[in-house]
This record gives structure tokens, sequence and C-alpha cells, in this order.
């Protein structure tokens, strides 16, 4: 069967399609089209992503995307008329009437495409920016009707579990009898950070989250306080990695991403000053619950206490280098200790991390580094890189199993976006 995913949570716009054959135990997956279309540089100006822009760009980009992905998977035939009848444009006008610039490109294009071989359609209902989810399930919509194509709601963190699967090449596949559980989810995205028990496939019980601000957003508003670029998380991460190994008396290396004018040389500080020691919010707290505002706000008292001795003294980057590494060493301490913890507890057997954050090297190697530290038997896995942000890929993977178990949505008017779906 063939599963067409839509995912327009934040600032990605992304369409995949994947193929799922069942063979005893093992589900196996080919990838059929992805594609992504990323707002970061439009977004940039503002320091974060702008909801209302998001919306209106994904409105523009949707189609084109599709097209593209219908030609990828080699699902692409033409009209040489529209086939729409007067009950479907009703519907689909409806659908269509809260997304300005998706309605006005809808009638140039889709009616032209034939129907594709596509079994269900997979779209992301929550959680994230309501504005930017509506463009998604609009579409959704829309295209269900048209097509008469059923359709499953998936929760972008469910689509976080799965982003572990695919790796390099266009195959992979899901072994349900494996044993993997119980299995330990952290989630730690710019939206979420929480702790999530996973029984079986489709079962999840939250045992921890994030108080206030989340993991990836406590990046970001750091990287904003040290005067660094959108999305400030790689940067604060890079420039951590370097201060290691500066203060390790390794060789120095630009990581890719990196501004290059915020590269610095192994020279110390010609600025005194005491080491910077940062607080570990909550992290011997009985719960699994976290909070990063706090941490935040430390930050921003270190960085006002330091330019009330020294205006400029940001402008020196030897400083800067030390604040962001040893902001990161609190995120991941924290992060990695209550998962730990948890571990133990819970007996796990696989741990899986995803979401944003789960692309920071540090926390990857401090995770691995602790699971053999307390010799425990839970095998770690992270996303590749590429899904380690949001991706259509893995809301298709998860769509995939919502279809197994039954999960069409019989009313499309009951689909509507929620941006604090929990899971």
């Amino acid at each position: 069967m063939k599963i067409l995913a839509i995912e327009t949570s934040c600032d990605e716009t992304a369409i995949s399609i994947i193929e799922a054959q069942k063979v005893g135990s093992n589900t196996k997956f080919k990838i059929l089209g992805n594609e992504i279309s990323s707002q970061i540089a439009i977004h940039r100006e503002y320091g974060g992503v702008f909801p209302m822009m998001a919306k209106r760009e994904h409105g523009k980009n949707i189609i084109s995307i599709l097209e593209k992905v219908l030609k990828e998977a080699k699902l692409y035939k033409k009209n040489k008329t529209t086939i729409y009848s007067d009950k479907d444009s009703k519907k689909i006008d409806k659908f269509l009437d809260r997304e300005t610039e998706l309605k006005e490109l809808w009638p140039q294009i889709i009616p032209f495409i034939k129907k594709p071989n596509i079994d269900a359609i997979a779209v992301t209902t929550g959680p994230g920016l309501v504005p930017a989810l509506w463009v998604g399930i609009s579409f959704a919509k829309a295209l269900s009707v048209y097509w008469d194509i059923p359709i499953v709601k998936v929760n972008h963190m469910e689509g976080h579990v799965f982003s572990i699967f695919p790796k390099k090449g266009k195959t992979f596949s899901v072994d349900s009898e494996k044993i993997l559980f119980p299995m330990l989810t952290l989630l730690v995205s710019g939206g979420h950070t929480e702790l999530i028990l996973v029984k079986d496939w489709m079962k999840y019980k939250k045992i921890g989250q994030t108080r206030d601000d989340a993991a990836g957003e406590a990046f970001d508003k750091v990287a904003r306080m040290l005067g660094l670029p959108y999305p400030g998380g790689p940067e604060i991460s890079n420039m951590a990695a370097i201060e290691r190994d500066i203060e390790n008396n390794m060789p120095i290396f630009l990581r890719s991403g990196t501004s290059s004018s915020l590269v610095r040389g192994p020279k110390k500080s010609s600025i005194l000053l005491k080491p910077i020691i940062l607080p570990r919010p909550m992290i011997y707290s009985k719960d699994y619950d976290f909070s990063f505002s706090g941490l935040k706000t430390a930050v921003l008292y270190l960085v006002r206490d330091l330019k009330e001795k020294n205006p400029n003294i940001l402008d020196d980057l030897n400083i800067k280098y030390k604040i962001a590494k040893e902001f990161e060493d609190s995120v991941v301490e924290v992060l990695t200790y209550k998962t730990i913890k948890a571990i133990k507890q819970h007996k796990i057997q696989t741990l899986i991390v995803g979401g944003g954050v789960s692309a920071n090297k540090y926390l990857q190697e401090m995770m691995i580094e602790k699971i053999k530290e307390n010799k425990l038997k839970t095998k770690a896995h992270f996303p590749s890189k590429e899904l380690t942000g949001d991706n259509a890929l893995m809301i298709a993977i998860a769509g995939y199993f919502q279809f197994k178990n039954k999960k069409t949505v019989k009313n499309l008017n009951t689909i509507v976006a929620q941006g604090n779906l929990s899971l």
C-alpha cells in the first residue's frame, strides 16, 4: 500500500510518499518521493518563526511540492480536462476558504492531475503552529474529497518516534516482533521536551515534560542574547564543541553551520573572568519534568552583569564560546540524567531520541556514554541528521501504522488543527 503524507506544523512544507508491505512480523518500506521546503531564510530576520508568514509560504509552496513528489514517485499523470463535480467543488471550496494562496492555486493545477495510486493520506494535525497546521489539513481534506482517498490523522510527536527507522538509501523496515519494548522516547525540540514511555506501538504514556521552555527554545533564545543568527541552536552547539576542543588542547576545526566570523583561535581571553557556572534546573527533582526558563534567565543575568563591568565584553569571542559551552553542558546534563533515571526505573530496552535537538552531537555522545557508564543494556537510537527536523517521511510511517489500526477519519469536518496536541 502507498501513503501520501503532508507536514506543515511549523516552517517546513513537507510531502512524502512511501510504499509499505507486510512480510510476517516485518514491515518493509520504500521511499517513493520525499521533499522538504524550508523557510529558515525568510524567518531569519525576525529571529524566529512568524506564524502567519509561515502559513502564507505553506500555501504558496505546497502544490508545487506535491507535483514534485508525485513525479519522483512516478505517480504523476495529467488530465486533459478537469473532473470536478459540482458537489465536490463546493466541498473543496469550503475546505480551502481559510487558505487564500492555496485556494487561488488549486484550480490552476490540481484538477489537471490524475488521481494517483495512493491508499491513504496522512496529515499532521498537531502539535504545532495552528495557522501553519491548517494549511496542511485543508489541503489534505481537499485532496481526500477530490481523489476519494481516506485520511488518517498523525500526531507530529509520534512522527518523531518513527523517525529513527529510515537510514541511508530508499528502503528500511520495522520488525514488530523485535525485542524493543519497553521503549523510552526523549522528544526534544524547539517546542517540546518530554519523556514518553512506549509499551507497544501506538501505546504511549507521558512520564515527564517541560514545565515552561523547551530545550530547543532555550537554545534559540540564548543564541539571541549572544547575538547569534537564527536558528541559534546549531550555532551554540558548534561554538560549545570548539570550546571543548580548546580546553582539551585539541586541533580546532570549523564545524558545519558555524559562521566564519564567530570562529576564534586558541588564545586565552584578555578579560579576567571567574569560571562561568550555570544552574542545572530540576536535575534532582523526584519527577521526570524539565524546566529551562530559569536557565535562560540565568544566562540573561550573566550577560547583563558582564556588560555592566564591560559594555563590549561580548565582542570577545572567548567569552561567547565559554557561555555557549556552559549553557549546552547544563542542558545536556539535565536531559541525560533524567533519561538515565527513567531507563533504570522502567527497565528500558530501547531509547529513541527524536526532534530537532536530537541532532546535537554532544547530547548523542553523552547519552551513549552514560548508558555505558551505568552498565545498562539499553540500545540508543537517533534519527539521521535529515530526519531530526520536521519532515513528512516520519509522518508517512506513523500514518501507515494508524491506517493499519483502522484510524481513518469518517467525517472530514472533525479534523482540526490542535496546537497543543499531546501524545
